[in-house]
């Protein structure tokens, strides 16, 4: 009786682990895709058909891409992408010709 309690915590420790995994990931790729879809929208001016659909396609790549990584790889990739964005905004801050 021991063994059958020990084992399905067990399994819920690894179902618990897997889907806060699969949200994380999904939360990244989402707010990626969110990314990309509003600098395709500002610069093309497309509608709302391809700003999902660009949302949709980045997310799901992101999602295949990072299948193998743990937690800390994707909060690795999170903060290089917060860097890059913070290095972009600096640049358009004090760009010339504006």
């Amino acid at each position: 009786m021991g063994q059958m309690v020990e084992a399905l915590q067990e399994r819920f420790r690894n179902t618990s682990y897997s889907f806060a995994l699969g949200a994380f990931r999904l939360l990244s790729g989402a707010m990626l895709g969110l990314t990309f879809a509003l600098i395709g929208d500002e610069l093309l001016e497309y509608g709302m058909l391809s700003f999902l659909l660009v949302l949709v396609a980045t997310t799901a790549a992101f999602m295949r891409i990072s299948r193998g990584w743990r937690p800390v790889g994707v909060m690795i990739f999170d903060l290089v992408c917060v860097l890059i964005g913070m290095l972009l905004r600096l640049y358009i801050l004090i760009a010339p010709g504006n």
